[in-house]
């Protein structure tokens, strides 16, 4: 079946592509050892996968499951993610802006993104649940209305960041600039406060 991406014609770098694959699933797979195919992969299930280092350049992935799978230092330049979710998955070192932001659509939970980055993307009411963000680069991103479900913020990166009614109640060890990031109806707990005047070197109890 020839491929081609039937969800907006401006995916035509993608025409070359030749393959579509419906309803698979790949289990234990090493995907260091035999890459995946180029193509559309849609309602596909990825289980105890191995994707570190590889380059998923270009691929369209729709309503696909990842669970317990390797994807750190995946190469994301032009990969399409619609519907997309990640369940205890590490991830580290990934660069999400790199990725085609048209129809960026991911469901995050209680997965490892580490030293990762969402420079300037778009990300309006996007959910990290559980997650490890510890220094991952939000600089300039667009997360009103996101949520941060018992995530670690520890040295994540917030600059000219929109963070209005976002939700950071559960999250610990952020460090947020009031003065540098629009904050305006944030939800912030009792707890974290500190986590808001970290610039001024004083001691809350």
């Amino acid at each position: 079946m020839l491929f081609g991406c039937r969800t907006n014609q401006n995916d035509a770098y993608l025409s070359g592509m030749s393959q579509l694959f419906i309803d698979l699933t790949f289990e234990k797979k090493d995907f260091r050892e035999r890459p995946l195919e180029k193509g559309e992969y849609e309602n596909c299930q990825f289980m105890h996968c191995d994707f570190s280092g590889v380059d998923l350049g270009g691929i369209l992935f729709v309503d696909c499951k990842f669970s317990h799978c390797n994807l750190s230092l995946v190469q994301l330049g032009r990969t399409c993610f619609r519907d997309v979710s990640f369940t205890e998955c590490r991830m580290w070192g990934l660069h999400f802006e790199h990725a085609d932001p048209f129809g960026f659509s991911v469901a995050l939970a209680q997965c490892s993104l580490n030293h990762s980055s969402f420079y300037q993307m778009k990300l309006k009411k996007m959910v990290f649940a559980g997650c490890s963000l510890q220094e991952v680069d939000f600089a300039e991103a667009d997360l009103s209305g996101a949520a941060f479900d018992d995530c670690d913020l520890a040295g994540a990166v917030f600059d000219r960041t929109i963070l209005e009614k976002a939700d950071f109640r559960s999250a610990v060890n952020y460090s947020i600039d009031p003065a540098n990031n629009k904050i305006k109806k944030a939800k912030f707990s009792t707890d974290g406060i500190a986590g808001l005047l970290y610039k001024y070197d004083i001691e809350i109890s």
